[in-house]
């Protein structure tokens, strides 16, 4: 079961990918952000501090490194 995105979350997401379908999004170094990838990932982060309940990405590394570990002992 997916969770929910609050509102404020829903509102700042939309803001930010409206900005850069404008072409007017900038990340932290001032560069304008050309990938959707990348801009997803500015809109969720600012949602996040912004104070919305947004789960975190899954590790997609974790099974591989519990499983060397295993191995080494």
């Amino acid at each position: 079961m997916a969770t929910k995105k609050s509102s404020k979350g829903k509102t700042k997401i939309h803001k930010v990918m409206k900005e850069h379908k404008e072409g007017t999004l900038k990340s932290g170094s001032g560069r304008k952000v050309s990938s959707r990838k990348q801009a997803v990932a500015i809109a969720l982060s600012e949602a996040r501090k912004s104070g919305a309940k947004i789960p975190k990405k899954k590790a997609a590394g974790r099974k591989t490194s519990a499983k060397k570990a295993k191995k080494k002992s």
